[in-house]
């Protein structure tokens, strides 16, 4: 298989529990410094050894020279951010080419959406029990803090394979533009691009028009994929369409200014950080509404364009009180019915566990409780 720079996933803050029988290797999160909190990035610039490749940009070599700059903050193993604004990529992930998945009998294809930016999508189709069957579609976005991961990473491939086989859904898995070369919003439109073009009456794939009921349309993502969706909810309701069944929140990666009731300090610090280097013109900084659904000014969680929604959480992310706070708050929406937001909280876990650890127990009851939770449509 093939290898290219730019992470598999962004680890988050500590590393995954042992979740027994795998053997995890540990991660330690960096300690921020305390200048972190005023700081701000300049553009990436000439000689930004940060790489994709969504970007056409050589592999992350950094040579010595390159690496004499201030180092600002890092995440082992996955970036390193400079004060000058510079970035390396850090890990050389797994692509997976896409085809027949033998241990689920899912098969995936892509397609480019645009041939200029090389935005593209990752269609999986499961086994079907008719040939004229019709599946919910489900529109997934990667994780990775808008700075790495990608849909042909075989993390990623590996768990929409998964979900497509278990939950029984025509999965459309975004593959987007990364930050710093690609600031955000360019992420956000592009997935609301593959969103429209996933709907579209005028899309003429034919795994869609043959096998995909975009009736019972569904969105899905981690970490920074979860907070997409947000974003493509707040998008549909602006523009009335699309509507959306249900959405799935993985662990999403919401911050704010200040710290919230039980969240440490150094959180939101951090937080705000890699959000100010991925969206520089950010109105607000850490209090943009796209990082900070509850900040004051944000769309209201009434308005959101989805008829369920399931939150999920992890009991020792770092973001879990963010998390919880934000599904309180569409919970109490006044528009909404009862139980149409529901909460998962698997215990004794960490940020995007089920990622890296696919055959823990509590990775299965995640799985299954998305499927169900697709189901009860």
């Amino acid at each position: 298989m093939a290898t290219r720079s730019g992470s598999a996933i962004w680890a988050g803050w500590a590393a995954p529990q042992t979740c027994r029988p795998l053997t995890v290797r540990r991660r330690k999160l960096p300690r921020p410094p305390c200048y972190l909190s005023t700081t701000t990035f300049p553009p990436c610039p000439g000689n930004c050894t940060s790489t994709s490749h969504k970007n056409g940009a050589l592999p992350a070599a950094a040579t010595e020279a390159e690496t004499e700059g201030e180092v600002l903050l890092e995440s082992p193993g996955h970036f390193r951010i400079y004060k000058c604004g510079k970035m390396d990529r850090l890990n050389e992930p797994t692509v997976s080419p896409a085809g027949l998945d033998e241990a689920t009998g899912v098969t995936s294809r892509d397609v480019v959406l645009d041939a200029d930016t090389g935005v593209s999508v990752r269609l999986y189709l499961p086994k079907l029990r008719q040939p004229s069957e019709k599946l919910p579609v489900l529109v997934y976005f990667h994780g990775g803090a808008f700075l790495i991961g990608s849909a042909d990473d075989a993390t990623y491939h590996s768990y929409v394979n998964s979900l497509a086989a278990a939950a029984g859904v025509l999965v459309v898995s975004a593959d987007y533009r990364l930050a710093p070369e690609h600031p955000l919003p360019a992420a956000y439109d592009d997935c609301w691009a593959a969103l429209q073009w996933a709907v579209a009456p005028s899309t003429q794939d034919e795994w869609i028009s043959g096998h995909g009921d975009t009736a019972r349309l569904f969105l899905a993502g981690d970490s920074a994929g979860a907070n997409i969706v947000h974003e493509m909810l707040v998008r549909a309701a602006v523009n009335s369409h699309p509507r959306m069944e249900g959405v799935v929140l993985l662990h999403p990666w919401f911050s704010g200014s200040e710290a919230i009731e039980g969240e440490p300090p150094a959180v939101p610090m951090f937080n705000g950080m890699i959000w100010s280097y991925t969206c520089p013109g950010a109105v607000g900084g850490a209090d943009d509404p796209r990082i900070n659904p509850l900040a004051p000014g944000a769309s209201s969680l009434e308005l959101l364009a989805c008829e369920r929604m399931l939150v999920c959480a992890a009991e020792k992310d770092v973001l879990a009180r963010r998390i919880r706070a934000y599904y309180d708050g569409v919970a109490a929406a006044a528009c909404r019915a009862p139980g149409a937001a529901a909460w998962f909280e698997s215990e004794g876990e960490d940020h995007d566990f089920f990622l890296g650890k696919t055959d823990c127990e509590s990775s299965k009851q995640l799985l299954d409780r998305v499927a169900a939770f697709i189901a009860e449509g």
